[in-house]
């Protein structure tokens, strides 16, 4: 018997978040630490290098100046001006998750993350009158589970909340390039050619490559920045902290992003 093509979709992203932590932070240092011990019985020198390699990359993926090193360059990209928005068509916000237990809300509904790129979104759209486009699929309602997604949450949020209405709905998207191809496969038929795209600003250099390569112009609107542009505005706290870890493990899976980006090309 053959197994749902959403089932079959959220076994492949399940194995790829599999492998994406034992990578990352903060699982991918602590991973080193313990090959190295293991190591140690038959490869002293080498276990204690593998070991000590774990310990140095935990602690640079907290502390605020390696990860500013990180984020810089993912975090290029200005904000968008007014005029900026001229001549585009449509705005796309992209989705960061959901909360499936928020009962304040009457069941599921976006977390911080998406939030974040809603509530920017939803000013553009304010400023501009352009038509908003959401996207963003949800993997355990691939795999059969009941409830609303993440793109649908993302309507319901920026409509109730934010009085902003939504003209297209993408939910069927796992992942970044398919929130591109899925979301220009709606656009096109409407004649639009040129996006609006909000995300965060340390997903928006693999965002807009990915857009781009769907065959839609992008005038990047970046939002929830981690650091800054200098010594005195850098939003990175001075210690290592939880935030500070937050942001080298985003700034990480972006890099990993992006180089799996160039090996599959």
């Amino acid at each position: 018997m053959r197994r749902p093509a959403g089932a079959r979709l959220f076994t492949v992203l399940y194995l790829k978040n599999i492998l994406s932590a034992l990578i990352l932070p903060p699982l991918g240092p602590l991973m080193l630490v313990a090959l190295g011990l293991l190591l140690l019985g038959w490869l002293p020198r080498i276990g204690r290098v593998v070991a000590w390699s774990g310990i140095a990359v935990g602690i640079a993926m907290i502390t605020p100046a390696s990860v500013g090193t990180l984020l810089e360059p993912l975090e290029d990209i200005p904000v968008v001006e007014p005029a900026g928005l001229a001549g585009a068509d449509a705005i796309v916000i992209l989705s960061g998750g959901l909360r499936d237990y928020a009962p304040e809300y009457g069941g599921a509904t976006v977390n911080r993350v998406t939030l974040e790129r809603v509530r920017y979104g939803a000013r553009l759209a304010r400023q501009s009158g352009l038509p908003v486009l959401v996207s963003g699929g949800t993997p355990s309602r691939h795999a059969g589970a009941r409830g609303p997604g993440e793109a649908e949450l993302m309507k319901r949020t920026l409509e109730e909340d934010f009085r902003v209405p939504v003209k297209w709905v993408e939910g069927r998207s796992l992942d970044t390039r398919q929130n591109a191809d899925f979301s220009a496969q709606m656009l096109r038929p409407a004649g639009v050619k040129r996006v609006v795209l909000v995300t965060h600003a340390a997903h928006m250099r693999r965002s807009v490559e990915a857009f781009e390569h769907a065959g839609l112009a992008v005038i990047p609107a970046p939002t929830a920045f981690f650091g800054g542009r200098g010594k005195d505005d850098n939003l990175l706290p001075r210690l290592p902290g939880i935030n500070t870890a937050y942001a080298g493990g985003y700034a990480a899976h972006e890099w990993v992003g992006i180089l799996a980006y160039r090996l599959s090309r």
